[in-house]
């Protein structure tokens, strides 16, 4: 059977995984226990969602995420993938898989060694042991350098002794912790005595401490608590531990990058404790690549509700007609709905090349370059702010586009709201993830600047940021290709051609950030305190990173539309990618304008192009959603099972 525009579009959105994304369609769409649920009873929603994982584990899904001498298949990026999917099912369960075989899995596997591996690992794959992810503490969630937990070494015993030594040490929100947790990997400083017996902190270090016996009782000095009803992800079982003098054995100590003697030496081939906390986390950053694509999922899955509903909701009375009109044929719902779904493929084609690029480096293990390991780690949390960032909006879009009927429980909306809500703050919260990005931008500068002259700046600026720009470049070739081509000035050049947006954003990211380098420059000279300094001019450094990050997202949009095999599949494309290009450019269109690179006239073109782009696209928005690749199954919306359903089929395509 010959593929059809839509078969293109998913296979193209899937990527380098698709049948990874097939493989979960046809399982969850297939059981009933993964069909999307409107339970609040917190005791049902969990027994669920622990269900839902052993049928899991008893399919294999859980060995992706770990190497194969372990016990799994070393599949990075299909592990993250599955997890992803999970999403179209219930976010509990995304949540709660991310944890296990994630976080508390991921911490195993990733800092500890060949005894953690051995004794923990195959039992983690398959619920043998359930664990959870202590990092968090009440007082200290986005500075994990800050962490009060204690881990002391005791060399007469030859154990840690792990305690909370304040209210605001109290590890919080933590996953798994409430109930299920047998286990947690507990993240404390590491103190231990030096050559002339004094005790001193050796930095943030993991540590595998059991919390409960196996009736799920707590294990002498360890207090659980249960955070109860969230605003959300009632599947999921936050819950408090304290601890008050907890022993562990030596060999606990997650030990891949630092170690313990027994007679309490410590040892670690990072000299610097700095460089050594930063290594440990980046070993992590899967789980913040899984939050923001499993973000976007859930997105996908409120915009295909809303778009089949305006397909089939019809609202006053058409001129020359019998009919009530579409509400999908209003351009202001198209306005609301379109964009939106435009970005959602642009940041899908974006996280592809991010799970590709995290799935190449940890191949690599400890071979992996630095420098691409901080790039990734930047682009992650610059990502992991899109998507999440764009999920909020989304869903509530979507909600509000579906009026009354949004509101109601029976068609997911809300619930999708409420548990996608704390993935801005999950994970790293998205405003300190994306300065985390303009600090990984601005370390180019770091020794360049300090002296030069306003002229010699002006000469570094113009050569080195448009290097640090291109350098980071997802697709050059296509884009050089793209910039060439492009009208040489603004009356010639149309805003539909694709070399005039690339340089636009290019152009302003190029801008925002050497001129945020500048200001940091110049408020470092000014200022006494460098956090004055930086403080100074974080509202500039953050714009920077946006800029940065839709730089990115739409050379992954325009890399995908090159990899797509079907003509009008890839027509279809180079015209959502038009809508979204030209709605981050009208989002931003006061500093484009500000800033003498579009004139206003030019900025009035902006909003007819994008109403135009919304027009062509609207006869193909029941194709552009079946591109997501939601089951029906899966989107969980009685509303679309009654009156009407059938116009979406028919109407689809006719405008």
């Amino acid at each position: 059977m010959m593929a059809s525009i839509a078969d293109h579009l998913r296979t193209t959105l899937d990527g380098r995984w698709r049948e990874v994304r097939e493989r979960a369609r046809t399982d969850l769409a297939g059981h009933p226990e993964f069909a999307p649920h409107h339970e609040h009873d917190l005791g049902e929603a969990r027994a669920k969602v622990l269900r839902q994982m052993k049928l899991l584990a008893s399919n294999g899904y859980a060995a992706d995420g770990f190497a194969k001498d372990h016990g799994g298949t070393g599949d990075t990026g299909a592990a993250v993938t599955s997890i992803e999917m999970l999403a179209m099912s219930d976010l509990s369960l995304m949540v709660k898989a991310g944890v296990q075989w994630g976080l508390f899995g991921g911490a195993i596997e990733n800092l500890g060694t060949k005894r953690h591996h051995e004794k923990y690992v195959p039992g983690t794959i398959d619920l043998d042991i359930l664990g959870c992810f202590a990092m968090t503490e009440t007082g200290h969630g986005s500075d994990v350098q800050a962490l009060e937990t204690t881990a002391t070494y005791d060399p007469a015993t030859e154990e840690f002794v792990v305690h909370s030594p304040t209210p605001s040490s109290r590890k919080d929100y933590i996953g798994g912790a409430a109930q299920d947790a047998r286990l947690a990997t507990v993240f404390a400083q590491l103190l231990t005595r030096n050559a002339s017996g004094e005790l001193e902190s050796k930095g943030v270090h993991c540590f595998v401490v059991p919390i409960r016996d196996e009736d799920g009782n707590d294990l002498p000095g360890v207090t659980t608590s249960d955070c109860g009803y969230k605003g959300g992800l009632l599947g999921v079982d936050n819950g408090r531990i304290m601890f008050d003098q907890v022993r562990i054995p030596r060999e606990n100590l997650l030990n891949r990058y630092a170690d313990v003697e027994p007679d309490g030496t410590y040892t670690s081939g990072i000299e610097s404790d700095g460089k050594r906390f930063f290594t440990m986390l980046g070993t992590l950053v899967r789980g913040r690549v899984t939050v923001g694509g499993s973000a976007a999922a859930a997105a996908r899955v409120a915009l295909t509700i809303a778009t089949k509903y305006a397909l089939q909701r019809r609202q006053f009375d058409a001129p020359k007609s019998s009919d009530e009109v579409l509400i999908m044929d209003y351009l202001v719902h198209q306005r609301r709905l379109l964009p939106l779904i435009a970005r959602s493929y642009a940041l899908q084609f974006a996280q592809n090349e991010l799970v590709s690029t995290l799935h190449e480096l940890q191949a690599q293990g400890d071979d992996a370059d630095p420098q691409e390991q901080r790039e990734l780690e930047g682009r992650a949390a610059g990502l992991k702010a899109a998507n999440t960032a764009h999920t909020t909006r989304a869903i509530q879009e979507a909600r509000e586009a579906c009026g009354g009927a949004g509101y109601l429980s029976e068609n997911r909306l809300v619930g999708l709201k409420a548990d996608s809500d704390v993935f801005t703050t999950f994970e790293g919260d998205n405003v300190v993830l994306t300065q985390l990005v303009a600090k990984e931008l601005l370390t180019s500068y770091a020794d360049d600047v300090r002296d030069l002259s306003p002229v010699e700046w002006a000469r570094f600026a113009l050569d080195t940021v448009s290097d640090v720009v291109k350098k980071r470049t997802a697709a050059a070739p296509i884009i050089q290709t793209l910039l060439e081509r492009r009208p040489d000035n603004e009356e010639e050049g149309s805003l539909f051609d694709r070399g005039t947006q690339v340089s636009m954003f290019e152009e302003r990211e190029e801008y925002l950030l050497s001129t945020a380098a500048r200001r940091l420059q110049g408020a470092m000279d000014r200022e006494d305190d460098p956090f004055d300094a930086f403080n100074f001019v974080q509202d500039h450094v953050l714009h920077a990173a946006r800029a940065h990050i839709d730089r990115v997202v739409l050379e992954a949009f325009v890399a995908a539309i090159e990899e797509c095999a079907d003509e009008e599949a890839c027509g279809l494309l180079g015209e959502v990618c038009d809508l979204y290009a030209l709605t981050v450019i009208d989002e931003d269109k006061a500093w484009f304008v500000e800033h003498r690179l579009i004139s206003t006239e030019r900025a009035k073109a902006v909003v007819r192009g994008i109403n135009e782009r919304c027009r062509t696209l609207r006869p193909h928005a029941a194709l552009l959603v079946e591109g997501f690749g939601i089951p029906d199954a899966l989107l969980g919306s009685a509303m679309l099972d009654g009156p009407g359903t059938d116009a979406v089929r028919l109407t689809g395509l006719q405008g």
